[in-house]
């Protein structure tokens, strides 16, 4: 056992004004099919502390995988000695508390043979074969994970965190006359094993298939200002990368994001609400305390278009007076904690989706959202388009490929004049500084009057 109160005092000496132990134990199973040879299959636990000391203002950070008590207090000691002048005091520990969800995990996946999940991962390859005669290369990848973490800080808290994590997700590519395309989903979040039903597997594969097929017969894309309805199956890429990012407290309070000064202020269109919600029941970035030991919560960061607040962690809420919002994430014991998003998401509005669609005479209808770029200082993006259709006189028509959409965070959202009535989820491992960590994002289906859409020239 970790003697946390000695360790806390030991580091916090001199000018120390925050600090804390993180202790991680995480287990996980990682299975990787590739073109029918298992390239990968993992199983493992990887446990650990890490311990952290705020001064004014930097952070000093170590870890360590051994758990004997005199070299973690070794490790506090060398902390201490970045700090000067008088010693901080420890407030002493109050309850230990666990976090408490509003849902269950039925099948801890730990519970499941490694034999039974290699065999759904060749199920899944097996779907896809029958499938598609075109495909030329499958890779599909499962990962379980389960995190406990133990938080001790200054300030007296002392908390647990339990979190489970199953993903599964499939790439296929496939060829046509000397084309080739490439296809990727995924499925998962905060599950037990009991998510991947015989439904939810094959479905992955068909939407996949589906996609790919539709990429190998399809049109080039236009190039040009277009209308761009981003469908609410598309999830909140956009929101995450050319919005989500800039509202960090790290990039928006240190000159970093086009949205610094910018709180109180009309960002969007008044029909554009933003939260960031790590409460929302099995989604991929939900968790009960965040990696510094504060309970998630849903933060308004924009209100009928006006901003309203960042994300913050400990470290820039103590900076610049704030609170934080529960946002102080970390991969893992290796790792300081930074401000990340937990699930991201425009709000849906009032407007039938299908009446967006039809409200468009030239335009595209994006389906799926893949990889791009983001200048949070300028706030410009470029983004690939999965899957994209024409949308000509109100109808959905062909679908198109080697498409792009580029544009600036802050004109867009302005610019969003309907908000569709549903709402779509995604989900994937945000990566910044370094660090992944699991995420959620979603949207309604939007209207984008102008935005560039980018293809290859044709003859």
């Amino acid at each position: 056992m970790i003697d946390k109160e000695k360790t806390l005092k030991t580091m916090m000496g001199g000018d120390a004004i925050y600090g804390d132990i993180f202790v991680e134990e995480r287990t996980y199973t990682h299975v990787h099919l590739e073109s029918g040879r298992m390239e990968k299959i993992e199983k493992s636990t990887d446990k650990g502390v890490g311990l952290r000391v705020i001064t004014p203002w930097k952070t000093f950070y170590g870890s360590t995988n051994r758990f004997e008590d005199g070299h973690i207090i070794e490790i506090a000691g060398e902390l201490a000695k970045f700090s000067r002048g008088k010693p901080e005091t420890v407030t002493g520990v109050g309850t230990h508390i666990d976090a408490v969800y509003p849902f269950s995990v039925r099948v801890a996946p730990g519970d499941v043979s490694v034999e039974e999940k290699i065999n759904m991962v060749r199920q899944v390859e097996s779907l896809v074969k029958r499938m598609e005669s075109r495909v030329r290369q499958i890779r599909v990848i499962y990962r379980d994970t389960c995190q406990k973490v133990e938080i001790r800080t200054s300030e007296g808290k002392d908390l647990g965190d339990t979190r489970t994590q199953v993903v599964l997700n499939i790439l296929i590519v496939g060829e046509e006359s000397g084309e080739m395309q490439t296809a990727y989903e995924a499925v998962g979040g905060f599950y037990g094993y009991e998510f991947f039903t015989a439904d939810v597997v094959e479905d992955l594969a068909a939407r996949t298939v589906k996609r790919l097929a539709g990429l190998l017969s399809a049109r080039e894309a236009p190039m040009g200002t277009k209308t761009v309805v981003l469908s609410s199956e598309a999830g909140g890429t956009m929101i995450h990368e050319a919005i989500g990012h800039g509202l960090e407290a790290d990039l928006a309070m240190e000159g970093l994001s086009c949205y610094k000064g910018m709180i109180g202020e009309s960002i969007a269109s008044p029909l554009i609400s933003v939260v960031d919600d790590g409460t929302v029941p099995n989604l991929r970035g939900t968790y009960g305390f965040d990696d510094e030991g504060v309970e998630s919560e849903r933060t308004i960061l924009v209100e009928n278009g006006v901003l309203k607040k960042f994300l913050f962690d400990r470290f820039y809420a103590l900076k610049y007076g704030m609170v934080s919002t529960g946002n102080g994430r970390r991969e893992s014991y290796r790792y300081r904690p930074i401000p990340r998003m937990s699930n991201t998401m425009i709000l849906p509005g009032r407007d039938d989706p299908s009446r967006i669609i039809s409200s468009v005479d030239d335009g595209v209808l994006v389906v799926k959202m893949g990889g791009g770029q983001v200048d949070t200082v300028r706030g410009d993006f470029i983004f690939e388009i999965s899957e994209g259709y024409l949308i000509e006189k109100g109808h959905v028509g062909d679908m198109v490929k080697n498409a792009t959409m580029m544009g600036n965070g802050l004109k867009v959202l302005r610019e969003i004049d309907m908000v569709g009535s549903d709402i779509g989820y995604g989900i994937g491992t945000c990566g910044k500084d370094g660090q992944g960590v699991p995420v959620s994002d979603a949207q309604p289906t939007l209207r984008i009057p102008e935005i560039v859409v980018g293809g290859r020239a044709t003859d």
